[in-house]
């Protein structure tokens, strides 16, 4: 056997390494994404849970702020049918809608006393608060984990074969509702 034989066969190997590992690396990151939005998937079912439980408190304070309840609800049922479709575009406009209306229940509680000293309403906010940082900590590690996988499928080499084995960008979740980034008016 020749010389020249051994150095094909050696580049030939060498070559399926770096292709496998290449492939392991897209493979292992796709996953860590998709575990991340999984965590987040549990938190926003955790505040689709706890939606009901508050409105319900809130009803019996501020029974002429029905227009705040019902978009609350219509928002909570929106995000949830967004996630049950699993189309990321749409989750994310659904959930930064429902974040904007979830504000405006808790400015109502600035409007009624009673209600801001009820203890059901207190525990219960205190519960949604709590699930919205876990939300915004679930999202930021969503957002870690898609930027270190598409900044991978980007970068040389693996940008030449990652968009030929099937692997596509992923979106991060940010506001994109300018409503969602105002503050919430109170109005009395």
């Amino acid at each position: 056997m020749s010389t020249t034989f051994w150095i094909i066969s050696g580049a030939i190997v060498l070559l399926i390494i770096v292709l496998v590992s290449l492939y392991n690396g897209l493979i292992r990151l796709k996953n860590r994404v998709e575990e991340a939005r999984s965590d987040m998937d549990v938190q926003m079912k955790r505040r689709y849970d706890l939606i009901p439980n508050l409105v319900e408190t809130v009803k019996g304070y501020a029974t002429h702020e029905q227009a705040t309840l019902e978009k609350v609800i219509i928002a909570r049922n929106q995000a949830m049918k967004a996630n049950e479709k699993g189309n990321a575009t749409e989750q994310i406009q659904a959930e930064n809608a429902l974040s904007s209306t979830l504000k405006s229940i808790f400015a109502l509680s600035e409007s009624y006393p009673d209600l801001k000293a009820n203890q059901n309403f207190l525990e219960l906010q205190r519960e949604l608060t709590d699930t919205e940082d876990k939300i915004m900590a679930s999202r930021r590690f969503y957002n870690g984990n898609v930027r270190d996988f598409n900044t991978k499928l980007q970068v040389f080499p693996t940008n030449i074969i990652g968009k030929q084995l099937g692997f596509l960008n992923y979106p991060f979740f940010e506001v994109t509702d300018a409503k969602a980034k105002e503050p919430v008016a109170v109005k009395f």
